[in-house]
């Protein structure tokens, strides 16, 4: 029997990393759709079992709990992602960094459950912390890593970019080839819809408490991600904390920047970007996304309005004020 070529869309969606993951693509009429939802659920959940810092089993967590000098043995995907972030890094001056579990556990983000008071806060003095990138030897090539020091790992800040390019190479290897897959608002696209558009991602307007759109963005074979502080915070004797942590400081961040989007290849570099430049904050950030030609655009706050900088391949694009 001759299979038709027409071109049926597909919606899939489940539970994953404390939030959903989301599949929309286009195939033909004979394909399993119970297999591909299978098959992607296996791939997040695989992602998940290794990089949760919220499943005590968890590889990661195996990993933080292991004696510092020890070589542990750890599965591919981890190891890809553990070298990556080490890059990332490197090339932002360790504004991001992987070595801040024990910092996002004592602000209230991390599975560890107590309340952050006032007084616990003021009784924490800034120290010197090493960066995973000067800490931590990952050999990828025999799937190993060995600390140097004791180290508390965490990786909010990558992991859900690479679920994305996890769901995405699965869609590949079925030969499923228009796509956008995404992990909370961390998007992947690959070709275009049926009709020949691209792929519509919506940007959030960086309002607590409020679902509002502030634009939309066009995707094609591009990934997008957002670091933001307005999803997530702490509020603290009437004073918010987001939950993004400075490594420079030991505590959650304090600049203008309500929230940073990256458009990259994979998801997984461009979840880290975001990060980074979060937290290089409203001055060194655009300066380092210029220099490495990236696409970026940061959200600033100013009272109640919003300010976007736009930086295209490198390119400083007009200051815009939006309310």
């Amino acid at each position: 029997m001759k299979m038709s070529t027409e071109l049926h869309r597909y919606s899939l969606n489940g539970e994953t990393m404390g939030t959903r993951y989301t599949a929309l693509f286009y195939a033909g009429a004979g394909i399993d759709s119970d297999e591909v939802g299978q098959r992607l659920a296996r791939a997040v959940a695989r992602v998940d079992q290794q990089m949760s810092t919220w499943k005590p089993d968890s590889d990661l967590n195996r990993l933080n709990a292991a004696p510092e000098q020890e070589w542990v043995s750890v599965p591919k995907e981890l190891a890809t992602v553990l070298s990556a972030a080490l890059r990332v890094s490197q090339q932002s001056g360790g504004a991001f960094d992987i070595a801040v579990g024990d910092l996002v556990n004592a602000w209230g983000f991390g599975p560890s459950v107590h309340q952050v008071t006032a007084q616990a806060i003021g009784t924490t003095a800034p120290r010197a912390r090493p960066l995973a990138s000067a800490a931590l030897v990952v050999e990828p090539q025999r799937n190993r890593v060995r600390k140097r020091v004791p180290l508390s790992l965490d990786l909010s800040g990558i992991a859900k970019g690479f679920g994305v390019d996890e769901l995405a190479r699965c869609l590949d290897g079925l030969g499923i080839t228009r796509y956008l897959v995404g992990i909370d608002g961390e998007m992947r696209a690959r070709g275009v819809k049926a009709d020949g558009q691209c792929w519509v991602v919506a940007l959030e307007k960086p309002n607590r408490g409020v679902r509002e759109v502030m634009g939309v963005m066009d995707l094609s074979d591009a990934s997008i991600a957002t670091s933001g502080d307005y999803r997530h915070w702490v509020e603290v004797a009437d004073q918010s904390y987001a939950h993004t942590m400075n490594p420079a400081t030991g505590a959650p961040l304090c600049n203008m920047l309500a929230a940073v989007t990256v458009v990259a290849a994979s998801c997984m570099l461009a979840d880290a970007w975001a990060t980074a430049l979060m937290v290089l904050g409203e001055t060194e950030g655009p300066r380092l996304a210029q220099e490495r030609g990236m696409d970026a655009l940061f959200v600033l706050r100013d009272g109640e309005q919003f300010k976007e900088i736009s930086i295209v391949g490198g390119q400083l694009q007009a200051l815009i004020e939006t309310r």
